[in-house]
């Protein structure tokens, strides 16, 4: 063949950070059929849909079934009711949140939105902080465009600000990518520290890229969206995900907001989403736009917060076995995840086998998520109970 490939594909690491660990742990267990692995790796949920939401599915369904109520193909925005729900639920969760239905998008996932965001940019200088969940680093380098890191360790809480940023990026415009609450570390910014990243951006001319897919985990009074910033409908785009709130995982269905207000060189950055989605997308299916509108309604949201207190308490669970063996972590109290610090002076993906083989438990190495993860690891609250707690008693016993 002669046709001329995509190089800055041949930057990205050989294989995709889960579908690694995936592999390990298939291997390891297609070797050992008697031993029982128990998966705290991948963030999928592992409850069922909410009975609300299985309600509206099977009606949309239905309604699919009669040639009076049959619907084809969405609108590649969004179908109006879900679009002026998720309108409402900001209005329910940010203080003084304020969002149009017409600055949302529904799609089939945060994945998919922050890794297709970038046909809508130029070649800009990308600021990331390390680690971080892989999609937004890769989808960079597969555009080529240049990244600089931004260290996310102990001494900033893992939660950096502007103030971390290198010498020779700094002050620049850019496209910044935030994640409150963070994967894989757990912090969650405060509204100080996402004032300043505002501030930050305003002053810059820079875009934020805001991933808030966990916002429904978070306590206390820490921001749930970036749109309780003051100026941040200026400078901020926002991708939010059904997954892990009400368990859509295999249902797929996600949103980004994106406000009238921002602009550059004339043009609105709205109008250029949507055109974007209006050529390269056909829309999330109507029984599904359906459960997504009943996960947002009283009932919904309260079944769902139900699945969210279930995960936290398998958080609680973990955290309490490292805490009884004195390994530092963060995490898993406004977020699903944990991440500790490897002990024994392990490398991360030395500890990852080290747990598959004498604990039979997967885990994901910080390593995977940049190079600030090296010597920390991730868990995740989202097995059952049950799994979750037969995990915590290895590890009290052989950790």
């Amino acid at each position: 063949m002669l046709v001329k490939l995509n190089d800055n594909y041949k930057n990205l690491t050989e294989s995709y950070l889960f579908s690694e660990t995936g592999r390990r742990v298939r291997e390891y267990a297609a070797a050992h059929p008697d031993k029982k692995v128990i998966k705290l790796s991948i963030g999928d949920v592992t409850r069922p849909l909410s009975p609300a939401v299985v309600k509206a599915l099977h009606k949309a369904a239905d309604e699919m079934g009669d040639a009076s109520t049959f619907r084809g193909y969405p609108p590649e925005y969004g179908y109006d009711f879900l679009r002026e729900k998720i309108s409402e639920h900001y209005s329910k969760i940010g203080k003084g949140a304020d969002v149009k239905p017409s600055e949302i998008f529904v799609s089939d996932g945060a994945k998919s939105d922050l890794g297709n965001f970038v046909d809508v940019l130029g070649d800009n200088l990308v600021l990331i902080p390390d680690p971080v969940y892989p999609v937004y680093v890769d989808s960079n380098i597969m555009s080529g465009h240049k990244i600089s890191l931004i260290p996310s360790t102990p001494e900033n809480n893992f939660a950096p600000t502007p103030d971390y940023i290198s010498d020779d990026a700094k002050g620049q415009p850019a496209v910044i990518y935030l994640c409150s609450p963070n994967n894989p570390t757990g912090a969650v910014y405060t509204y100080d520290e996402l004032t300043k990243w505002v501030d930050y951006a305003i002053e810059t001319g820079s875009l934020i890229i805001f991933d808030s897919a966990y916002e429904a985990y978070i306590s206390g009074d820490l921001p749930h969206t970036i749109y309780e910033i003051k100026n941040a409908e200026k400078c901020a785009v926002e991708i939010c995900s059904f997954s892990k709130s009400s368990g859509f995982t295999g249902t797929r269905c996600g949103w980004t907001v994106v406000p009238d207000e921002i602009e550059t060189d004339g043009v609105k950055l709205n109008k250029y989403w949507a055109r974007r989605q209006a050529t390269k997308f056909n829309g999330v299916s109507y029984p599904v736009q359906r459960a997504a509108e009943a996960a947002l309604s009283d009932e919904g949201w309260r079944e769902s917060m139900e699945s969210v207190e279930y995960y936290m308490g398998n958080a609680k669970l973990i955290a309490d076995v490292l805490t009884e063996k004195g390994i530092y972590f963060t995490g898993g109290t406004s977020s699903p995840y944990i991440w500790l610090k490897v002990p024994g002076g392990m490398d991360s993906w030395s500890f990852f086998d080290y747990l598959l083989n004498e604990l039979q438990i997967a885990g994901t190495p910080g390593a995977g998520f940049g190079k600030f993860g090296e010597g920390f690891f991730r868990l995740t609250s989202f097995g059952t109970r049950e799994a979750t707690m037969e995990a915590c008693e290895r590890m009290r016993e052989k950790l």
